[in-house]
């Protein structure tokens, strides 16, 4: 199932899209938003399966970040792609890991960063000059769980969803190079377009990651070149730490980033940025100058 987030008479509502037939069909109130069946656990998804409603053309919603509530920051995985990680090396401006990480690298951005499919990135030349673009998958998680074991650690997956993790590298090299702040700028994260449940995809390691700006293919690789893998992720980080339904983890992105291409690539305003992971849909923003500081 897709699950969908879009405002009809001012209310916020949830849709379940058919890609192939690019409709979307309207959930009842009573099921209420995205955030609602993802907490809601197996009875409120199955609700949503079930449920009937009006059907839509998608051309005739703007689709929204399909989450709106978070219980806590974005969590977040650094340096999951090992060609990125490798590409990168002697650009960190003496920020260097001594050798490849032996378990997930893992940060948080704030929620304020997210926007939905088609929002604008926000972009403010006078708080940073190197706004850099970053493809990702990221996972939904469905259900509570602390130290949760690897060989279980999917089955505490809602689903998955396409993210950019739009960085400034200035901003993260200026505060002692740790990734919150250069990570945290608000409007800056596209979230969606929708949100794939977990039984709809039959092979996470056959995910394809793709980057554009302006046209431009400057990501392109597979799931299966992740470091650590979906399960790995999720069992690591709830070690001694509880994970909740609605939480949202980045999984890294690959190669191509701007900040490692010689010469270096960054975003401007006017720029156009589609991101897209197969199978999970695609978003396409705008790079849109906005007062930030």
């Amino acid at each position: 199932m897709k699950l969908a987030s879009f405002t009809l008479g001012g209310v916020r509502r949830a849709g379940a899209v058919k890609e192939t037939e690019r409709t979307v069909t309207v959930l009842p109130t009573e099921l209420g938003t995205v955030d609602d069946i993802v907490r809601g656990g197996p009875e409120a998804l199955d609700a949503a399966r079930t449920a009937l409603g009006e059907t839509v053309p998608l051309s005739q919603v703007r689709l929204e970040s399909p989450l709106h509530r978070f219980h806590r920051d974005i969590l977040c995985t650094g340096w999951n792609y090992w060609d990125h990680f490798e590409e990168s090396k002697g650009k960190r401006e003496g920020q260097d890991p001594a050798a490849r990480p032996e378990h997930p690298t893992f940060f948080t951005k704030g929620p304020d960063t997210v926007i939905g499919p088609v929002d604008d990135i926000a972009y403010d030349p006078d708080l940073s000059a190197k706004w850099d673009y970053e493809a990702e998958i990221a996972l939904v998680i469905g259900r509570d769980g602390r130290s949760i074991p690897e060989e279980k650690a999917l089955d505490h997956v809602f689903g998955y969803l396409v993210a950019n993790d739009v960085s400034q590298r200035d901003l993260q090299r200026a505060h002692g190079g740790q990734w919150l702040k250069g990570k945290s700028i608000d409007a800056t994260m596209p979230l969606g377009p929708w949100l794939t449940t977990a039984d709809e995809i039959d092979d996470l390691t056959g995910l394809q990651v793709q980057c554009e700006v302006n046209g431009r293919l400057l990501q392109n690789a597979s799931s299966a070149h992740m470091a650590f893998s979906f399960a790995r992720i999720v069992a690591e980080l709830s070690r001694g730490m509880t994970l909740r339904a609605g939480d949202v983890v980045l999984t890294g992105t690959p190669s191509g980033i701007g900040n490692a291409r010689e010469p270096q690539i960054f975003l401007r305003d006017g720029d156009v940025v589609v991101t897209r992971v197969s199978g999970l849909g695609e978003l396409r923003n705008k790079v849109a100058s906005t007062r930030l500081v």
